[in-house]
């Protein structure tokens, strides 16, 4: 009953302290498209709501696009910020700001801030 207690008093005081390492997810080693390649990224299991200056697309079918990488003027080291696209048309793949911008142009998409979820996914290689 002791232990019981005394593992319940400690979850308790981690919590209230703010302690969450115990409890945080790893962060995913995944990829999303930049200039029509795939590149890796490592995303933290962490949301940075607002905060985001590289623009990003989260384009249905396709996946995540980034609009800048590294190398390129503007990019900030993968502090997205989140762009929600939708579709007019049947989808197709776009994997590119420059292909995004066209279908934008050509009134097959439609694309929404959303501030919300901005992240921070630092692009790994290309």
């Amino acid at each position: 009953m002791r232990r019981l207690m005394a593992s319940v008093f400690l979850g308790l005081a981690l919590v209230a302290g703010g302690t969450t390492s115990a409890f945080a997810a790893p962060p995913v080693k995944t990829q999303i498209w930049l200039d029509g390649a795939q590149v890796r990224t490592i995303l933290p299991p962490a949301a940075s709501p607002g905060e985001g200056t590289d623009p990003f697309f989260m384009v249905p079918g396709t996946g995540g696009v980034a609009a800048v990488g590294p190398g390129d003027p503007g990019y900030h080291g993968g502090h997205w910020a989140v762009y929600v696209v939708s579709w007019n048309v049947a989808h197709y793949r776009l994997t590119s700001y420059d292909a995004i911008m066209a279908a934008h142009t050509a009134g097959d998409i439609g694309i929404t801030r959303n501030a919300t979820a901005d992240f921070l996914c630092p692009i790994r290689g290309q």
